[in-house]
């Protein structure tokens, strides 16, 4: 097991956790850049306005891509340990 084979599963799992956090992370930045837009125009300055619609946004994200983030992860999981062979020795 070579140091390019470590990089590989390393830089594969680095990509596994962005495909599966990126539901969440662009609604997040969808409804903050909306609510922003809001505040700008209103001149209103309340912290709670900013942060309780991107705590709701992103919790129905998890509700709505959470079957898919599952079987991400899980099909990652499962090709890393159906190949462990091949990473013993």
């Amino acid at each position: 097991m070579g140091s390019e084979f470590v990089i590989r599963i390393a830089g594969e799992a680095v990509y596994t956790v962005l495909k599966a956090s990126a539901p969440m992370l662009l609604i997040g930045l969808i409804v903050g850049l909306a609510i922003s837009i809001f505040q700008a125009t209103t001149q209103i300055q309340e912290q709670t306005l900013a942060f309780v619609p991107k705590i709701v946004a992103v919790l129905l994200s998890i509700l709505i891509f959470g079957p898919w983030i599952m079987n991400t992860l899980v099909d990652f999981t499962f090709n890393l340990l159906n190949n462990l062979y091949k990473f013993v020795g």
